[in-house]
């Protein structure tokens, strides 16, 4: 099969196609026909090894020394089934899914092998391969870091980094949940945060620390670009901040099926900035690392 496989740390560059071996699922595992897979920050921080100095060393124990000991990257995927192992129950052949893979990585290739347990749900009926694609990692990490806030309805809540794959699902999840939401992104970005609820929206472009004279009941930066001291400011005294930055989100199931009950009842939508082509993906790492995406990068790995 074809695969996207990481050569070596380093810029986008060091991501090449390649034949490889196709995959073959264990008794507990399934083979999925990969349709398209999401280009996240965590992709790009994983290819170009940006780890904080104090975890150099037991992340480069856990990744890989000199490259990714997992060479075709990717944890975020949707597909169809195309086989199952010989104890597999929940999943069978032929079941369009979207799914996490987790530090299995692997979502870069045309064929992919996951546990049955693993974070793999039946993909939404109406959402297309490409949206389902954009749904589960910044939707997962969102719902992640806004419980650890203990968001409640009628919260005054601060997103920063509204606009991009963890905010965009912040902004509509947080209103979900009953939340008045402010969202904080780039001049470019407004219209878009509005679109998808928020009650008012700040430009960090022009804004500073003053402009922001309310308090809020929960600071959460999406982005990982602000500091517990400068989020205090804004903070009310009882007030909780939460970062992207601190800790990793869970992958649960239950999640993924929250989350597609959301995108059938019209209450989440998966923000789509770009879709290029699986020969193309190095042009989208480039475009992610630059750090101003709309919401969530796709590859189109197959068009049927």
């Amino acid at each position: 099969m074809k695969a996207i496989v990481c050569t070596a740390y380093g810029d986008p560059s060091v991501l090449q196609l390649r034949e490889v071996k196709m995959p073959v699922p264990t008794d507990h595992e399934v083979l999925i026909k990969v349709h398209a897979a999401s280009v996240t920050s965590a992709d790009c921080r994983i290819r170009a090894f940006c780890s904080p100095p104090l975890f150099w060393v037991p992340m480069r124990m856990v990744i890989g020394i000199t490259r990714p000991r997992r060479a075709i990257l990717g944890v975020e995927l949707s597909g169809v089934i195309a086989q199952v192992g010989k104890k597999v129950t929940r999943l069978k052949e032929g079941d369009p899914v979207f799914a996490m893979t987790g530090m299995k990585f692997g979502a870069y290739g045309e064929y992919c092998c996951l546990p049955e347990k693993g974070l793999i749900a039946i993909k939404p009926d109406q959402a297309s391969f490409e949206e389902a694609t954009g749904m589960l990692f910044g939707g997962t990490s969102a719902l992640h870091f806004l419980r650890k806030g203990k968001i409640t309805k009628d919260q005054r809540v601060l997103i920063y980094g509204a606009s991009g794959a963890v905010g965009t699902s912040a902004v509509q999840l947080a209103k979900h949940f009953g939340a008045n939401v402010t969202g904080v992104c780039s001049e470019a970005n407004q219209s878009l945060v509005a679109e998808l609820g928020a009650d008012d929206v700040m430009n960090y472009e022009k804004e500073d620390d003053t402009r922001i004279k309310e308090r809020y009941d929960l600071v959460f930066d999406a982005v990982g670009k602000i500091t517990k001291a400068h989020a205090n400011k804004w903070v009310t005294p009882t007030g909780i901040y939460v970062t992207v930055n601190r800790g990793m989100a869970a992958e649960r199931l239950e999640d993924a099926i929250f989350l597609r009950e959301l995108f059938q009842a019209g209450a989440l939508k998966p923000v789509i900035d770009r879709v290029y082509p699986f020969e193309k993906i190095q042009e989208a790492h480039a475009y992610v690392d630059k750090g101003h995406k709309k919401g969530n990068v796709v590859v189109r790995i197959r068009d049927k």
